[in-house]
């Protein structure tokens, strides 16, 4: 799957399937992006390509107060992806609009609804969570033994 940012100055392509795609519904995700939700496709970090272009980290403060780096265009500053300081920078949490084709990374669990725009109506058949989630709950045991994989790494 190959993504851009809007100018087109960085583009990247993922070279596996995402581990597992959230929809955060969290207070913050609705601040850093202005909309009622973001849309993250969690990935391994060596499984994203950067074909054009350089982001640049941008170090931001997150609910968790550990922080989190934004990879964003330096030129049109769209947010590609972050590291977030839970999973560590062998992880990326991919924007999916960013995506050429985002139909292909629908929410695999909707997160933090508790603080969800009252008038986005959720999806029957997608797992809703108040807050976070247990992984050996959700995730595919395919993901799960990615995850483990890279964690088990130098």
């Amino acid at each position: 799957m190959d993504g851009r940012c809007t100018c087109g100055d960085v583009r990247y392509r993922l070279k596996a399937r995402p581990l597992f795609v959230h929809c955060c519904h969290c207070r913050w995700c609705q601040r850093e992006t202005g909309s009622a939700f973001v849309m993250n496709a969690l990935i391994e970090a060596d499984n994203v390509e950067l074909l054009t272009g350089e982001p640049e980290v941008i170090d931001t403060p997150s609910a968790s107060g550990n922080g989190q780096k934004v990879s964003r265009c330096p030129v049109c500053k769209v947010a590609l992806w972050s590291v977030y300081s839970g999973a560590g920078p062998k992880f990326r949490f991919v924007r999916v609009g960013t995506l050429e084709d985002p139909d292909a990374c629908p929410p695999e669990i909707h997160i933090f609804t508790e603080s969800k725009q009252p008038w986005v109506v959720l999806p029957e058949g997608v797992p809703a969570v108040p807050q976070f989630y247990r992984r050996d709950e959700y995730w595919p045991a395919e993901s799960l033994r990615r995850r483990d994989a890279v964690l088990a790494e130098p």
